[in-house]
């Protein structure tokens, strides 16, 4: 018994070899450079712009929210909440509320799902695969007022290619632009055309992390495309759908450029949308608290909507 354990603590201790491979450090000897300050001094340029661009400019236009706007040289006198009272009371506001949820509740989901079948079509074995997947996301890459203006041809009165196909079969032509309910609808349109090819890459790079040896197993069990679709497929992609849900409904609440090239908003105030409001109080008629107001409004909804993405949605998603 005693030259068993004698052997047991003898088989514990380290070897010779062992002791002279891995010396311990020397004092005075110079240690390498702590990971974690490697890691924030190379982090330190993107947190320097994040906080230059976004974060400072975010906090500044809050604090100017409470004052009234400057005229001339004088100051501007602080007023509290008496800039969103006034939004309150603001029936240009509502409005662009109002055409901005329309607008989110109708574009989302369609880009959604036009993006989610295009990436299952481009996904599978098709003939001129890489063509299709190159004419899909062609329309990502134009930038919004050129794109704007391609659609501004298609929706012209009269001679419009639109217009030329509906008179060709019988119809009067119709003015999308220039009326109240039509001119939504038509914004929206270029919406999802323009966002449904950039949202199909990441559908396309998630069905390709799907684990074939399912589809396999769906497959020997005789389940047809819709119960493949809906028990394996919709699930497996359904953390990248909630990721792109987020970012199409926070561009929705971003749109400016499509309605600055295509109706300035109207006809009254039927494509008025909330971040083109801002614009027009800020710059054109030059009420810079009331903007910073209305701006304090969209930065809360944007920020609810952030948070209910992390902490209500994100934890229910995940397939298991």
């Amino acid at each position: 018994m005693r030259g068993s354990r004698r052997f047991d603590r003898d088989s514990e201790r380290p070897s010779p070899d062992a002791l002279r491979a891995s010396p311990s450090p020397r004092r005075g000897e110079r240690r390498g450079p702590n990971p974690h300050v490697q890691g924030w001094l190379l982090a330190l340029p993107a947190v320097v712009l994040l906080a230059t661009f976004t974060h400072v400019p975010a906090v500044k236009t809050i604090i100017d929210s409470f004052f009234a706007t400057p005229q001339g040289s004088r100051p501007a006198p602080f007023i509290g909440l008496g800039q969103y009272a006034a939004v309150l009371d603001d029936p240009i506001f509502w409005r662009a509320v109002e055409n901005n949820l329309v607008y989110a509740l109708i574009t989302v989901p369609l880009a959604i799902g036009i993006a989610l079948a295009m990436a299952l079509w481009v996904n599978g074995r098709v003939t001129g695969r890489a063509a299709l997947r190159l004419a899909f996301f062609t329309p990502t890459i134009l930038p919004m007022v050129a794109a704007a203006n391609i659609w501004l041809f298609f929706y012209t009165p009269d001679y419009g290619l639109i217009n030329q196909v509906i008179r060709a079969l019988g119809f009067p032509s119709i003015n999308f632009l220039g009326t109240p309910a039509t001119a939504l609808p038509a914004l929206i349109a270029v919406t999802v055309w323009k966002e449904a090819g950039f949202f199909m890459i990441f559908f396309l790079a998630a069905l390709q992390q799907v684990p074939p040896d399912l589809y396999e197993a769906a497959r020997m069990e005789n389940a047809s495309r819709w119960q493949i679709f809906r028990r394996i497929t919709w699930p497996m992609v359904m953390p990248t759908t909630l990721f792109v849900a987020i970012n199409a409904l926070i561009n929705a609440f971003r749109v400016v450029d499509q309605v600055i090239a295509m109706t300035g908003g109207n006809p009254d105030n039927a494509t008025t949308l909330l971040l083109f409001y801002i614009y027009q109080v800020a710059f054109s008629f030059w009420d810079s608290g009331y903007a910073a107001a209305l701006s304090a409004v969209l930065l809360a909804a944007l920020a609810t909507i952030a948070l209910a993405q992390f902490f209500l949605i994100d934890r229910r998603v995940h397939y298991r």
